[in-house]
């Protein structure tokens, strides 16, 4: 298990690569030289920036302002080599109050054991949960964590245009709409 700690990062952001609708998002983290990119999907980065939000919200007051995250604003592009360690499967999110931190962690859960063809639910049901094959934990001031959700949403709004009619993504060629019973728009 490779297990990867930043307390705190120079830099963590979310980023993209590829064009609108075929973009692969990654979490990067940087202390130093210690680079760290993970891969996830666009929907895992947009609930982590909502409960983020609310988390500082909650819990962070005027350390965690948007006055106070305009220091950690970060537009640059995702530093390179953009080589990911692992494809996330599970975040976490947590609140230290003894000191005013979010911690975030993101998994690789490790791969269920293949079940055999004579095997039914209740054997596959009795093996033991396997520990993750990945982490990287983050710990961040309030500032720093409302910068990287302001900038995870805005990546996540970057993407293709919605359709105004059904609200589905529109390709640069149009998309069958449901809503126009199937004509192109």
């Amino acid at each position: 298990m490779s297990v990867f700690e930043f307390d705190p990062p120079e830099r963590f952001v979310a980023g993209t690569v590829g064009p609108p609708g075929q973009r692969t998002f990654f979490l990067q983290a940087r202390s130093g030289r210690r680079l760290v990119s993970v891969s996830c999907e666009k929907e895992q980065l947009g609930i982590l920036a909502d409960r983020l939000l609310d988390v500082l919200d909650e819990r962070a007051g005027a350390a965690g302002s948007d006055a106070a995250a305009t220091a950690y604003s970060d537009d640059a592009p995702l530093d390179t080599p953009i080589e990911d360690e692992f494809r996330v499967t599970t975040l976490s999110l947590g609140w230290d109050p003894e000191r005013a931190v979010v911690l975030i962690e993101a998994l690789r859960d490790a791969d269920p054991a293949p079940v055999a063809d004579g095997d039914d639910e209740e054997t596959a049901a009795e093996v033991e949960e396997l520990p993750p094959l990945g982490v990287v934990r983050v710990t961040l001031p309030p500032a720093q964590a409302r910068a990287f959700a302001r900038r995870a949403r805005a990546l996540i709004s970057a993407g293709r245009p919605p359709c105004p009619f059904c609200g589905g993504p529109l390709d640069p060629t149009g998309h069958v709409c449901p809503r126009a019973n199937g004509y192109r728009r």
